[in-house]
């Protein structure tokens, strides 16, 4: 017998809609920055990696530290602003990426728990049907199409999502 019932918390109706203000606030304040950027674009300015993330935090040291070396060609009170916003985003980023996967796992018991349930009930459908109950035989033709013609029982695990 599979194990059931993985995860048995769920959020209440006020909790869902708690989530969905928050991210519309999230969303609100984010507007000023929203920039949409093209495939193109994406691969042209791309992301700078670890190497050069360190290059950039050495320049900003030495900017802050010994100003006297620093070039007047760049604008260093916007290159204080970036570097500030880089940074600041990098957290947000962080925080929702670990609360992303939070919710995936969440939902991915959630998701074995349906299926395994469906897999219950999909199996009682066939009983039932084979004792000639009123509306099972109908169930079980139009359920059935989900598995494949072989008894290979692999095709019988939960989606990943």
């Amino acid at each position: 017998m599979a194990i059931t019932n993985l995860n048995n918390t769920h959020l209440t109706a006020a909790q869902v809609s708690d989530a969905q203000n928050a991210l519309n606030q999230l969303e609100t304040a984010l507007q000023i920055i929203n920039v949409n950027l093209s495939a193109e674009d994406r691969q042209k300015y791309g992301s700078i990696n670890e190497q050069n993330k360190l290059f950039v935090n050495k320049i900003y040291d030495f900017h802050k530290s010994q100003p006297s070396l620093s070039s007047s060609d760049v604008d260093w009170e916007e290159f204080e602003n970036d570097f500030n916003s880089r940074t600041n985003l990098e957290a947000i980023i962080t925080r929702l990426d670990s609360l992303t996967t939070k919710l995936k796992n969440a939902k991915i018991l959630h998701d074995y728990d349906n299926y395994q349930a469906a897999l219950t009930d999909y199996a009682y459908t066939n009983y039932k049907a084979g004792t000639a109950s009123p509306g099972f035989e109908t169930k079980v033709n139009e359920t059935k199409q989900f598995f494949s013609k072989t008894s290979n029982k692999t095709n019988n695990t939960p989606p990943t999502t």
